[in-house]
């Protein structure tokens, strides 16, 4: 009777599966394979940032805000590299959705050899002018914070192009459809990261010094072992390094042709957050351990959507290149509904646990009111407008309608976050709590754009592939 009753479920679940996800372009078990290597990898992503953050806390409020203020510039950086190996990404999978394997080859060497390129001239003019970069942005903040976020520049710096080997090759092979290799490479960097900065930070206490040598120590690993992967192990397309070398004009205009436009966008996004961290360095050194600490749990609820958001890439850009828009459509639909799910439940299951959460971090008493605020708002906005708001311009690009988003994002950005956050922040003086409603109320005018971008036709006419 039980195993009777077991079976009837597993029906009725593979008929649901079957009929919200499968379509001519991938079954539901395909995209299982795709987005369940991704939601472990992003699950250890937050994580691991999370227990990074506490570990940094050790080290002093100076420490903390140092981090936190660089980690501002390292994403406007790391946003850049990802954009580029994201237009590698699509057009990789659009190739695999036509079934050109030679093209794939030639698309992922440019790609790669796109963003390491990049990322070289990145590191030289950042470790070079760091100290200008520091005065520019962050010039009020105090002596010890700049002192402690100087090397910690130089250091990130050194491993961008580390970083971009990686980002690049682990781009590449989503859009092949090859997630568990990247789980793979993602876990290496990441816990050998957590497990280095834990040496170094809290055993031999060495503060940001330990931090910056776990940071190149970790990147140099995940760069080894991601070029061995996919010269060795990868056996859907072949990755020769020579062909880095040579510049094929034609498959390069296509990855920039949808990575700049994504790069852009990523600049003059991140770039506003930027300047949205100048008004909490103004509120002061509290505000930026406010800020720190609300980044590191602001994600958690958000794992399943980040997943998805890596995931809608791959799976859309396969369906657009196989000229199939009825699967693409349907499979943006369901990876918002996943993605909005999941950051409900997510957010339903933490909040018991929003204390203890805090607390791993040590704060002073004074601003753990601040936190709540914060967190409350962005858990509740995370389930209810982070998927609209960033799956589906994810979607968009994946099907080459990558210049919409570009202008979208930019007024969005500007408008919603950078003019507004002032407002709210400094103008009606409601402090870094106000910073925050701000982005909160841009995710909604973002996702509202593009809820009505995707419910038109005007996104089919972009595939990478014809142009």
């Amino acid at each position: 009777m039980l195993r009777a009753r077991f079976l009837q479920v597993h029906h009725r679940l593979v008929v649901f599966l079957d009929r919200s996800l499968s379509g001519e372009t991938m079954n539901f078990k395909q995209i299982f394979a795709i987005i369940l290597p991704l939601l472990v990898d992003q699950a250890f992503i937050v994580l691991l940032t999370l227990l990074n953050t506490a570990m940094v806390s050790s080290s002093g409020e100076t420490a903390v805000a140092a981090v936190s203020m660089v980690d501002s510039l390292n994403v406007f950086i790391l946003s850049m590299l990802i954009a580029l190996a994201t237009g590698g990404a699509v057009v990789v999978a659009q190739y695999m959705g036509s079934g050109n394997k030679q093209a794939v080859s030639r698309a992922a060497a440019q790609a790669v050899a796109l963003v390491c390129a990049v990322s070289l001239v990145i590191s030289v003019l950042i470790v070079g002018f760091s100290n200008q970069l520091l005065s520019l942005l962050f010039g009020g903040a105090e002596k010890a914070v700049l002192d402690n976020a100087r090397l910690y520049l130089v250091g990130s710096g050194i491993s961008y192009p580390l970083l971009g080997v990686i980002e690049s090759i682990s781009g590449v092979l989503r859009g092949a459809g090859k997630t568990k290799p990247t789980l793979w490479l993602s876990l290496i960097k990441n816990v050998s990261y957590v497990l280095f900065t834990l040496l170094f930070l809290t055993i031999f206490n060495l503060g940001i010094i330990g931090l910056v040598t776990a940071l190149l120590i970790s990147r140099l690993l995940g760069m080894v072992c991601s070029i061995l992967y996919i010269r060795l192990k990868n056996t859907d397309f072949i990755f020769r390094l020579k062909d880095m070398l040579k510049p094929d004009y034609s498959m390069l205009r296509r990855v920039l042709l949808l990575g700049i436009p994504f790069a852009v966008e990523q600049m003059f996004f991140n770039g506003g957050k930027l300047i949205t961290q100048t008004f909490i360095v103004v509120l002061g050194t509290n505000a930026l351990t406010v800020n720190a600490i609300s980044n590191s749990l602001a994600t958690l609820p958000q794992v399943g959507v980040l997943a998805c958001n890596l995931a809608v890439v791959t799976v859309v850009g396969q369906s657009v290149g196989h000229g199939n828009y009825k699967d693409a459509r349907k499979y943006i639909r369901s990876f918002l509904v996943i993605g909005s799910l999941s950051a409900l439940v997510l957010t339903l299951l933490l909040l018991p646990f929003l204390p203890s959460l805090i607390g791993l971090f040590s704060p002073v008493a004074e601003i753990v009111p601040d936190i709540n605020t914060i967190i409350y708002m962005t858990w509740f906005g995370s389930a209810f407008l982070w998927a609209l708001s960033f799956v589906a311009p994810s979607a968009l690009r994946a099907a080459g309608d990558a210049r919409f988003t570009l202008i979208v994002s930019l007024i969005s950005m500007w408008l919603g976050r950078v003019v507004l956050g002032y407002i709210l922040g400094i103008t009606l003086s409601l402090g870094i709590a106000g910073v925050w409603l701000a982005m909160i109320i841009e995710w909604g005018l973002r996702g509202l754009v593009f809820q009505i971008r995707l419910h038109s036709n005007k996104w089919h006419n972009h595939n990478v592939l014809t142009s």
